[in-house]
């Protein structure tokens, strides 16, 4: 028998063996460096998140996790990028409840809930609900009494048209009872606290951090939380259940996100190794100082909840009638 004879027929004999097995070409993930998009711009959260993720993920899996920021249009620009790259968990993205927000006020390039899955929830953290120091309410109960009598002449303040804070507020005026508010949007939290302690405006739902120095110096009112977990550190003051609001949430949320269909196997091994990095370091120490709490939970409980939420400020937004253009 020749030799190319038998080299056919032991061609032929291996070919059954060969064909239920995955193309050697497509390697180990990850082979080669991973990028992760941060939708916003260097220094902010989003950023101060990611970087030690990404140390401890490059650490994990011995490839280098390499930060991109691509900040733009309320994040939209950044995470159209990752929703155009292929599943395989190459391009990964860190990003928080501005993902769901801007989704849920504009138009964008994707579709968030079909285009995205969670990878893993990394933290959540409340907001805290702020008055001016003349306002006569000193707690959230107060405070749903007070607007109830005095129907659409309360100003509350945001970072813009669309952000958590406005959702937020106007969520809090659903939840109370179909309460009015006036909305005046900033271009960002500083002029919106420094308003807020000059009596410009009267109420304000922020983060923690953004509001720590009118908070610290008395120059404002803590009249609750927006979420049953205060943060550690944070000033003493009621939760939405001890004020009768028991089905009123809302906050912030950090997460690690990738394109729907991404391999099952790759997905739940990024989970496990970021919330193992939830558990200590400088990812941990940094949500701490934050006010955040860690929030490890498997994928899929993670994908429902990004669902979930999406869903829910999609209907807060369709019933105060927000959209930006």
């Amino acid at each position: 028998m020749s030799i190319t004879r038998r080299g056919g027929i032991a061609a032929a004999l291996a070919a059954p063996a060969l064909a239920g097995r995955p193309a050697r070409a497509q390697g180990a993930w990850p082979a080669r460096p991973v990028r992760v998009v941060v939708p916003f711009p260097p220094g902010g959260s989003n950023d101060a998140v990611a970087r030690p993720l990404a140390e401890h993920l490059q650490a994990r899996f011995g490839q280098p996790f390499v930060v991109e920021n691509r900040p733009g249009a309320g994040s939209t620009i950044g995470s159209a990028e990752v929703a155009r790259a292929p599943a395989d968990g190459m391009v990964l993205m860190v990003t928080s409840s501005t993902f769901s927000t801007s989704a849920a006020v504009q138009r964008t390039p994707y579709d968030a809930a079909e285009d995205f899955e969670a990878v893993a929830m990394l933290a959540s953290a409340p907001l805290v609900v702020l008055g001016a120091p003349g306002f006569p309410p000193g707690n959230l109960a107060e405070l749903v009494a007070f607007l109830r009598a005095h129907p659409g002449r309360v100003d509350y303040g945001s970072a813009g048209p669309g952000s958590i804070n406005q959702l937020a507020a106007e969520l809090f005026a659903q939840k109370a009872g179909g309460l009015s508010l006036q909305h005046v949007p900033y271009r960002g939290m500083g002029p919106a606290t420094t308003d807020l302690a000059a009596g410009t405006i009267q109420l304000l739902f922020t983060t923690l951090p953004s509001a720590r120095g009118i908070i610290d110096g008395g120059r404002v009112k803590v009249l609750g939380w927006t979420g049953e977990n205060r943060p550690s550190g944070g000033p003493s003051a009621p939760t939405p259940r001890e004020s009768g609001l028991a089905d009123y949430e809302a906050g912030i949320w950090w997460g690690l996100l990738a394109r729907r269909g991404t391999p099952p196997e790759i997905r739940d091994r990024l989970n496990a190794a970021a919330n193992e990095a939830l558990s200590g370091g400088r990812l941990a120490a940094y949500l701490a100082s934050e006010g955040a709490t860690p929030t490890p939970r498997p994928a899929a409980e993670g994908d429902a909840f990004l669902r979930a939420d999406l869903a829910r400020w999609r209907g807060v937004a369709a019933a105060a009638a927000i959209r930006v253009e």
